[in-house]
């Protein structure tokens, strides 16, 4: 096959944790890398839904701040300078006469490739929003979906919604930032991780349950106070407060790439140990990736994300080893 310059030997679909390592990896096996992602930066959720929360179950930190974790897996990725496109949406992917690939995208762009790794998370995202009348009037000042920035939190009340990881965390982060943090949640037990519920437990968070978010009020065009209404009960409980983040979780879809030719569970790719899909040379990693008995962690996406990229250096190249060599023993990075 002669070589051209648009074409890519693995083109990493998803920009965020799991993408960016096997970027990195494929990077380390000698392969031509591109990375698309449909947001307007990299990091996926990290980045975009809280870039200022702590992540405690990555290998080798103690805890370490979400943006944090992106800028080091960007800086990781870079050192091979691949081929990065922002802000572009995949919709079809075809197998070309010469067993390549075309990745259509929404601009008309065309993306030619050997090899396909979908790192795609949960594809694209919004969050479930607060269902009381009025409540859009104030998402432009002080309710919050995302968190970018704890310090605007200083000092200040604050009412938090949810009662799963996002909700818990947030409410462990702002509590020494805050003057005062309350979690509302309409059950008794929580979804978040037993350590984080046993650290909020114990901290001056005030938590509310079962309970659950009743009305709005507010002036102009800031919430002032949060009525709560016990579940199943009588007992009403207005908050005065400075802001409200709402963590009830997110909407997710694949987009086009449900209408792609591989096989699906649910909203998940079908992957073998190997981490291929049912299309030859094409393969998937992370939260997207499906198998009996699957953990979705980043630190899983971390390790099937070297098991898709050798498993794609060995596709384009069956004399190459699917078991490489140690990083440790690689004079590419020895160097940089």
């Amino acid at each position: 096959m002669s070589e051209r310059e648009d074409l890519y030997d693995i083109t990493i679909i998803g920009g965020g944790p799991t993408g960016l390592f096997a970027a990195f990896y494929a990077g380390l096996r000698q392969m031509k890398v591109k990375i698309i992602e449909s947001l307007p930066q990299l990091g996926g959720q990290l980045g975009t839904l809280y870039p200022e929360k702590e992540i405690f179950d990555v290998a080798g930190f103690p805890r370490i701040k979400a943006k944090d974790l992106v800028k080091n897996l960007v800086e990781q990725t870079r050192q091979f300078s691949p081929k990065i496109v922002l802000d572009e949406n995949v919709q079809s992917l075809v197998r070309l006469g010469d067993g390549t690939f075309s990745i259509i995208a929404e601009s008309g762009n065309s993306h030619l490739t050997r090899t396909v790794v979908i790192t795609a998370g949960v594809g694209a995202f919004s969050p479930r929003p607060l269902k009381i009348e009025g409540a859009e009037a104030y998402e432009t000042t002080n309710l919050h979906y995302y968190v970018d920035d704890v310090q605007k939190f200083a000092g200040k009340k604050v009412a938090i919604l949810g009662g799963g990881d996002s909700a818990v965390d947030w409410a462990n982060t702002l509590e020494p930032i805050a003057s005062k943090v309350t979690i509302i949640h309409r059950r008794d037990q929580f979804r978040a991780h037993e350590t984080s519920v046993e650290e909020m437990n114990q901290s001056k968070v005030r938590v509310l349950t079962p309970f659950t978010a009743k009305e709005i009020i507010g002036k102009g065009d800031r919430v002032e106070k949060l009525v709560v209404e016990e579940v199943k009960g009588d007992r009403l409980e207005v908050l005065p407060i400075d802001d409200l983040i709402v963590n009830y979780g997110f909407v997710s879809a694949l987009g086009p790439i449900k209408d792609w030719d591989l096989e699906f569970d649910k909203n998940s790719i079908v992957v073998n140990t190997k981490m291929e899909t049912s299309m030859p040379g094409v393969y998937a990693a992370g939260d997207i990736a499906s198998y009996p008995g699957k953990i979705k962690l980043i630190a899983t996406g971390f390790g099937e994300a070297p098991t898709a990229v050798n498993n794609a250096k060995h596709f384009i190249d069956p004399d190459s080893r699917t078991q490489p060599a140690h990083s440790s023993s690689s004079g590419e990075l020895f160097t940089k």
